[in-house]
């Protein structure tokens, strides 16, 4: 019997206007944390959001390098 993985979770971040990160809500299912960030960038605030996996290989910033 092939072990099973729990499920990835997700977490939406935000970069403030001094370069902060935050996290806004964690212990989210991909599609959610998508939809959150969606939801918050339409609001049209200054602040930079996105997912990011939380635990073992986080994602980095899509404009980090």
């Amino acid at each position: 019997m092939p072990d099973r993985q729990p499920p990835q979770l997700w977490c939406l971040v935000r970069l403030d206007d001094n370069g902060n990160e935050f996290v806004v809500r964690d212990g989210l299912d991909r599609a959610a944390a998508e939809a959150l960030a969606r939801t918050f960038e339409a609001r049209g605030h200054k602040q930079s959001y996105w997912i990011r996996a939380q635990g073992p290989g986080a994602e980095k910033r899509p404009d980090a390098e």
